[in-house]
């Protein structure tokens, strides 16, 4: 029976701070890439300090991968507080073309002024920032047109800035993906986790597989159940979160001599078909009105 506590062993951030505060003065504006399925615990609560007065735009990445009830709710939140956000999905290309006319407007004035210098067709410098595995390089790619940074489906790719020169008039300043040295609550790691902010490798994945479904038990039942074809009487809510998770391995056929589960094996079909929207079209937040 797997575990119920996960220990978490969040990157260090200073370092990366302090690279983002030096090279400030560079750029224009900073687009902070989250992830449309955990809009809060994706975002870095020392993002707005770090950026001064600098702009920011906020893209919601792997659109396709999220409910899209929750995106509407999420659009509507992020517009009554006045937030620059669009959700994009830089595999589909939704969004994308979207970005450069949402840079242009937030800053309409100063390119005003660089225009009646007569200083035109000058390239906006933009700084984009993300946790690790954000969707932050495959955006820079699908901008850039051609493979410019390295993409993997795992985090800490990135290792250092660098720049990258777009065809539509944009010059992205790549930082690397860093967390933050607390998570406020252990649903925020969980989310990072369950969407692979964090290596799996570090962490023990046959909890984080309960977690998993303890999430999908509570907000899409229905999902969970088809997928897994399983009974209501197998989510009744006597029925402990592993016991769940026993109850997908038994009906995926992952077992071992003497008819145990394969914890292991379970674990990693239960995460994978989740972050590869196997299961279904899935968002682990709501905005906080909701």
């Amino acid at each position: 029976m797997p575990s119920t506590q996960i220990q978490w062993f969040p990157g260090h951030m200073a370092k990366t701070r302090r690279l983002m505060k030096e090279s400030l003065p560079s750029v224009d504006i900073l687009i902070n890439v989250l992830d449309s399925r955990i809009p809060i615990s994706s975002k870095n609560p020392e993002i707005e300090s770090i950026a001064g007065n600098k702009p920011i735009l906020t893209l919601l990445s792997k659109s396709s991968l999220a409910d899209p009830s929750a995106i509407a709710k999420w659009k509507n939140h992020f517009k009554q507080n006045n937030i620059n956000c669009l959700f994009i999905d830089s595999i589909t290309g939704t969004g994308i073309n979207e970005i450069m006319p949402a840079v242009r407007e937030i800053l309409k004035d100063k390119i005003s002024r660089y225009e009646e210098k007569g200083m035109t067709g000058r390239n906006i410098k933009a700084m984009i920032v993300g946790i690790p595995n954000s969707g932050k390089s495959s955006l820079i790619n699908k901008l850039a047109g051609s493979k410019k940074v390295k993409v993997e489906d795992r985090p800490g790719v990135t290792l250092t800035k660098q720049w990258v020169p777009t065809s539509i008039g944009l010059d992205l300043m790549d930082m690397p993906g860093v967390l933050w040295p607390k998570f406020d609550d252990d649903a925020i790691g969980e989310n990072l986790a369950l969407t692979g902010a964090i290596r799996d490798a570090i962490l023990d994945i046959e909890t984080l597989a309960v977690v998993l479904c303890a999430r999908l038990r509570k907000l899409y039942p229905e999902l969970l159940m088809a997928r897994y074809k399983l009974t209501e009487k197998e989510l009744d809510e006597d029925m402990q979160d592993y016991e769940v998770f026993e109850a997908v391995g038994h009906k995926r056929g992952f077992l071992i001599s003497g008819g145990e589960i394969n914890y292991e094996r379970t674990a990693t079909m239960l995460l994978d078909e989740f972050r590869g929207a196997k299961i279904g079209k899935i968002t682990l937040e709501l905005p906080p009105e909701q």
